[in-house]
């Protein structure tokens, strides 16, 4: 008699997987990025910025991929702390841009020692974590696919 796998054992789903390590990896960021005032989502926001700014709100919520309108609040945050401002793009005023503050681009300095204490609490290489990432997006572009 064969074994039968059980498609539907909890242990043995990619989506509880993913979901239980998403909510673990986030808590351990927690503590570590309260001291700079922000939460895991503006960190996230803060990232795409120092990587690229000025830029349109459409095109952060595009490379974040959220909905406007949960970057929205995001970035009222920001601007309320003053790492961020918004303003109308000059060429069309319809479009709103986003750009970091003096506050927001020296916040980056201080910033780099959040990853290594984040890679530091997982106890993982960074060769392992590399390998993760990349799993990881296959599995994105894999279900933007579907």
């Amino acid at each position: 008699m064969t074994d039968v796998p059980d498609l539907l054992r909890l242990e043995d789903q990619v989506c509880f997987a993913l979901a239980i390590a998403s909510r673990s990896v986030i808590s351990i960021y927690r503590p570590v990025l309260e001291p700079y005032g922000l939460t895991h989502p503006q960190y996230l926001v803060m990232l795409a910025l120092w990587g690229r700014e000025p830029c349109r709100v459409k095109d952060l919520a595009e490379e974040l991929r959220l909905e406007p309108a949960t970057l929205s609040p995001l970035l009222k945050r920001l601007e309320a702390s003053g790492l961020i401002a918004r303003h109308r793009n000059e060429q069309d005023e319809r479009v709103l841009d986003v750009s970091l503050t003096d506050i927001g681009r020296s916040l980056r300095n201080e910033a780099r020692t959040i990853p290594p204490r984040i890679i530091d609490k997982l106890g993982m290489s960074h060769d392992e974590l590399e390998l993760l990432r990349r799993s990881l997006w296959r599995v994105i572009e894999a279900s933007h696919t579907t």
